[in-house]
C-alpha cells in the first residue's frame, strides 16, 4: 500500500495577524485549501459563438476537470485578433493575437492541466477558397498550436486537458452528394475550409489516442441566426435570409430557392459545446468527432417561417430576393444537404428547436440589433 501524506495546514503571520489559509499558485493553477481552480481558454473568443460561449460558461459556473471532479471556473481567457466590446466580468481576460502565433497560444493555455480549451478560431469558407496559404496558416498551423499547447499542459496520461474543437459539416462532400451524412460517412471535403477541418478532426483523434489530451470535435451544421452584417462565409446567406427580412430589409439570395441545407440554432450549439466537454471519455471511443443534429432548411421554408413570425409579432418584413451567384452556388453544391445526428442524440447532446423557435430566440436576444 502506498503512503499518502496527510494534508498540511499552513499558518502565516503577516503584519501581526495570523492567516490560517492561503492561496498557492502551483504549475499555473491556484490551489485554495487543496482545491484547484478551473481555467477556460476560448480561441475565437471575440466572435459571435466565442462571446456567447463565454457568457454561458460564466453562468454555468463549473466544468469537469481532468481529475474527473467538478471545479469552479475562475478564469476565462479569450483569444482573438479583434474584440468588438469590453469584457463585463472580472473573471474574463482578453488576449489580442493571431491563432497562428504559437508563443501567444502557449502563453494563454499555460502549464497546468486544469484547463478547458474551446478552439473556435478559424477562417471561414469563402475566405479559405480565396486565400489558400492563409487558410493553412490559420486553420492548420493555428489548430496545431492549440493542440500542442494542450499536450504540453497535460499532467499525466490519466489527467488530460479537454479540448473541444468547432468542426463543420464542410468535412463532407464528394462527386455525388449523399442524401444524408452521418458520423460514419467518408469525409471528402470539396472546399479548402472543409479540408482543414477534416485534418484537425483527424489530429484530435490521434492526439487523444496517444493520450496527449482528451479531444472532442463538434461537427457543426450552419448556425443561424447570426446578428450583425454578412461575413465572407459561403453560407452567410443562411442567416441573412432571416436576419435582413426581420429588420425590414430585402436579402439578396445567391443560391437556388430549393437548395436544402443543414442548419441549427446558436443556443443549441453553445449547449452542445458544453455538453460535449462534460461527456465521459469512455462514451466517445476512438471517433471523437460528433455531428450535431440539424434541420434541413430551404429558402422557401425560410419564407414560410418569416411569414408566420411576422403575423405572431406584428412585424413588417423584407423580402428574399433572387441574386444568383455561380461561385457561391458552386461551393454549396459540394456540401451536405442533410445530417444524421442520431449519434449525438444517443450521447445526450441537445436537439435544435423548430426553425420558428430559433427565429424567436434570435429576436429575444438580438431583436434591437440591425
Amino acid at each position: 500500500m502506498s503512503w499518502i501524506a496527510p494534508p498540511i495546514h499552513i499558518e502565516l503571520q503577516i503584519g501581526g495577524a495570523i492567516r490560517d489559509s492561503i492561496e498557492l499558485r502551483i504549475g499555473g493553477a491556484i490551489r485554495d485549501k487543496g482545491k484547484s481552480i478551473m481555467k477556460v481558454v476560448i480561441t475565437g473568443g471575440g466572435g459571435f459563438l466565442g462571446s456567447m460561449l463565454c457568457e454561458a460558461l460564466l453562468k454555468h459556473g463549473e466544468l469537469t476537470a481532468p481529475s474527473g471532479n467538478r471545479q469552479r471556473i475562475e478564469s476565462i481567457v479569450l483569444l482573438d485578433a479583434l474584440f468588438p466590446s469590453l469584457p463585463l466580468d472580472p473573471r474574463v481576460t482578453r488576449q489580442v493575437c493571431e491563432i497562428s502565433d504559437r508563443e501567444a497560444v502557449f502563453d494563454a493555455v499555460g502549464t497546468d492541466a486544469d484547463v478547458a480549451i474551446f478552439h473556435l478560431a478559424s477562417m471561414v469558407s469563402g475566405e479559405c477558397e480565396l486565400r489558400f496559404e492563409d487558410a493553412l496558416r490559420v486553420n492548420l498551423d493555428g489548430g496545431r498550436n492549440v493542440f500542442d499547447a494542450a499536450r504540453a499542459a497535460a499532467r499525466t496520461t490519466d489527467e488530460l486537458p479537454r479540448v473541444i474543437f468547432a468542426s463543420s459539416i464542410a468535412c463532407f462532400g464528394g462527386d455525388v452528394i449523399a442524401d444524408s451524412f452521418s458520423d460514419s460517412s467518408k469525409q471528402l471535403p470539396r472546399t479548402t475550409y472543409g479540408m482543414t477541418k477534416t485534418i484537425c478532426e483527424l489530429m484530435i483523434n490521434d492526439y487523444s489516442r496517444k493520450r496527449f489530451f482528451d479531444g472532442r470535435s463538434a461537427r457543426l451544421p450552419t448556425v443561424i441566426v447570426r446578428p450583425g452584417k454578412p461575413n465572407a462565409a459561403a453560407s452567410s446567406w443562411a442567416s441573412g435570409m432571416f436576419r435582413e427580412p426581420l429588420a425590414g430589409i430585402d436579402c439578396p439570395l445567391p443560391i437556388r430557392r430549393d437548395q436544402r441545407h443543414p442548419m441549427t440554432g446558436y443556443r443549441t450549439v453553445i449547449d452542445s459545446f458544453i455538453a460535449l466537454h462534460e461527456l465521459p471519455e469512455t462514451l466517445l471511443g476512438g471517433d471523437r468527432a460528433v455531428g450535431l443534429p440539424a434541420h434541413q432548411v430551404t429558402p422557401g421554408l425560410a419564407e414560410q417561417v418569416l411569414a408566420q413570425v411576422a403575423v405572431e409579432r406584428g412585424l413588417k418584413i423584407g423580402k428574399i430576393v433572387d441574386a444568383y451567384d455561380d461561385r457561391i452556388q458552386g461551393i454549396v453544391n459540394g456540401w451536405a444537404t442533410a445530417i444524421d445526428g442520431s449519434r449525438a442524440i444517443k450521447l445526450g447532446l441537445p436537439q435544435p428547436p423548430s426553425v420558428q423557435e430559433i427565429v424567436h430566440q434570435y429576436l429575444e436576444d438580438f431583436g434591437s440589433v440591425t
